[in-house]
């Protein structure tokens, strides 16, 4: 078993493969996406966007008591782990008008999904360019066995070859690429949700706060 297992690796067919679906991936997507779809791979283990979208509901109960209390220029003293509910926070606590900060929310929000898709897409090519890389490699082993017929020992090694390119395609494609660009998928998802329940939330407290009812209130307190 250790000696088939020994046989599947061959360090150059490997290398010229990955090389191959690299730059094919790269001349689809552009080299941004390409470094932008290997650093989601760190979040990709780590991300948790249960425990994330749990901080971010009992951050807003903070920040709705904030606003309460002190109005909407106070509500980006609540202190958040996360980069995008503390942007909010100061965008809501700046924004002279509602329909100022709902203006960002979307805005925000859409650039951040295009940014995932255009990760998720690279994946998806890798899977895309992996079996057709490997079938690439198939046919050259099969035509270098077909050149090579009056040497036998030369068979071997385009045999290897064809079968091996197809191989990593296929491990590649449907082991590595495919289940990260789902993963990653999923994340995104979840993650923009709960992202948009909190700029939801936020519009709510603003549109609240900015009342002509609210600001007649506020006036007679004083």
């Amino acid at each position: 078993m250790i000696a088939i297992i020994g046989h599947l690796f061959d360090p150059w067919t490997l290398a010229a493969m990955l090389g191959g679906i690299v730059l094919v991936a790269m001349f689809q997507n552009g080299f941004g996406a390409m470094a932008r779809a290997m650093t989601a791979l760190h979040p990709l283990m780590t991300a948790d966007p249960a425990r994330d979208r749990d901080a971010a509901r009992a951050a807003m109960l903070k920040i709705d008591q904030v606003a309460q209390l002190r109005g909407l220029s106070c509500t980006d003293r609540v202190k958040t782990a996360n980069p995008f509910l503390t942007e909010a926070a100061r965008k809501l606590a700046n924004s002279e008008r509602a329909d100022m900060f709902e203006l960002w929310a979307a805005q925000a929000l859409a650039d951040r999904a295009q940014r995932h898709g255009a990760v998720h897409k690279v994946w998806l090519s890798i899977a895309d360019a992996a079996p057709a890389l490997g079938m690439a490699g198939t046919i050259i082993g099969l035509v270098g066995m077909f050149a090579a017929m009056d040497d036998p020992a030369a068979l071997g090694p385009a045999m290897a070859l064809a079968l091996l390119t197809t191989f990593y395609g296929v491990v590649i494609a449907n082991l590595l690429a495919a289940p990260i660009a789902a993963r990653l998928s999923d994340l995104s998802d979840r993650e923009l949700a709960w992202q948009r329940e909190v700029a939801d939330r936020m519009l709510g407290i603003a549109r609240r706060e900015n009342a002509p009812v609210r600001r007649a209130a506020i006036r007679e307190v004083a």
